[in-house]
């Protein structure tokens, strides 16, 4: 249904708007036609004055004036768009008669739109609709940088989570099956003891950027790095299906890049091999932490026997718990080791080694 011919027009959305012209006086002209708007308006003529003011403090929208014998519009508006900080910025041109070619060569220039001849209630509805994508910029790159400041502590599907407003249930406490795996590398303390810290730290940053990779490309959850391990998780924030076989499917493929790895260690000098622990069961999932610093873990009897299995595993081999052997076991060969004591444990535990695949099979 149309809107009545008397409806009013929607209002401006709140922002700041520079006006710059060739004099004073022209700029107050340009000003006059955004009276009563809900943006607020600056007024600067020169073309330096105008640069100056755009640089020291950008506003959401440039007006300007591009009358020949005043500002030289132009060459601001290829200015800012030299700018990488402020290219996209919205500028408006305008021009008291009617010129096709100047609109032409504004635009080329870079401005976003140029009126000729200048009509207010045009105007106004331009300059609003230019503000209402600025803003729309503004929100989605702060959705982005938020994003990215999330990904650095909780899971690319927890920091979505978070942003899109329905991670509340999530950060609270709750119980969930998960499969957990842990990682660690054989060999580390020793290395570490004899090795030169920067030695250390840059095996570590490959060890950490390698599995890093895999843990996003199989999308776990990292709960931690800790120092040559680490702990990764399933089935939480996100459900996923066949949570033990992405597991296992994920620990093959850190082996491998593991194992390559190894051999780019051992030309410098020092031998590394990773040990991986999976295990099925229940655990008490959410925020960990304070207000400074949140975490988002895992802790129940799941976590601790993966870490012992991580523990017991052979340098280069892949250890799981039953729960695990009964989900996933059927594609890859098993070693059945029989029930283990582990630390921790009041009763033995069946404990099963997981070999090569028994058929190349994708992930459904």
């Amino acid at each position: 249904m149309n809107a009545p011919a008397d409806s009013p027009a929607p209002a401006c959305p709140a922002g700041r708007i520079l006006a710059a012209a060739g004099s004073a006086a022209d700029a107050r002209r340009l000003a006059d036609v955004l009276a009563g708007e809900a943006c607020r308006v600056e007024t600067v003529f020169g073309e330096g004055a105008a640069l100056a003011r755009v640089r020291e403090s950008p506003p959401d929208l440039v007006l300007l004036d591009a009358d020949p014998l005043g500002l030289d519009a132009l060459g601001i508006c290829r200015a800012l768009r030299a700018d990488p900080a402020l290219a996209a910025l919205p500028v408006v041109l305008v021009a008291a008669a009617p010129d096709r070619e100047a609109r032409l060569l504004a635009l080329e220039a870079g401005a976003d739109d140029f009126l000729s001849p200048l009509d207010p209630p045009e105007l106004l509805a331009r300059v609003r609709s230019l503000l209402r994508l600025r803003r729309l910029y503004a929100e989605q790159a702060a959705h982005l940088e938020k994003l990215q400041r999330l990904k650095r502590f909780f899971s690319p599907q927890l920091a979505e989570s978070i942003l899109a407003g329905g991670a509340d249930d999530a950060l609270r406490s709750h119980r969930r099956e998960i499969t957990v795996a842990f990682l660690d590398l054989r060999g580390f303390t020793a290395f570490a003891e004899r090795a030169d810290p920067e030695e250390v730290m840059r095996a570590l940053s490959e060890f950490h950027r390698a599995m890093g990779r895999r843990v996003l490309e199989f999308q776990g959850t990292l709960e931690r790095f800790t120092g040559d391990g680490l702990m990764v998780f399933f089935n939480d924030p996100v459900p996923i299906a066949q949570p033990a076989r992405r597991a296992v499917e994920m620990a093959f493929a850190m082996q491998r890049d593991a194992r390559k790895l190894a051999v780019q260690w051992k030309r410098r000098g020092y031998e590394l091999a990773l040990g991986i622990g999976i295990a099925q069961g229940v655990a008490t999932v959410g925020a960990i932490g304070f207000e400074a610093r949140i975490d988002y873990g895992a802790i129940g009897t799941v976590t601790n026997l993966a870490s012992r299995l991580c523990g017991l595993a052979p340098p280069g081999a892949i250890l799981a718990c039953g729960r695990v052997r009964a989900e996933a076991g059927h594609l890859w060969a098993v070693d059945d080791l029989g029930e283990v004591a582990l630390h921790g444990f009041t009763r033995p535990v069946a404990a099963f080694r997981l070999a090569a695949p028994r058929r190349a099979e994708s992930l459904a």
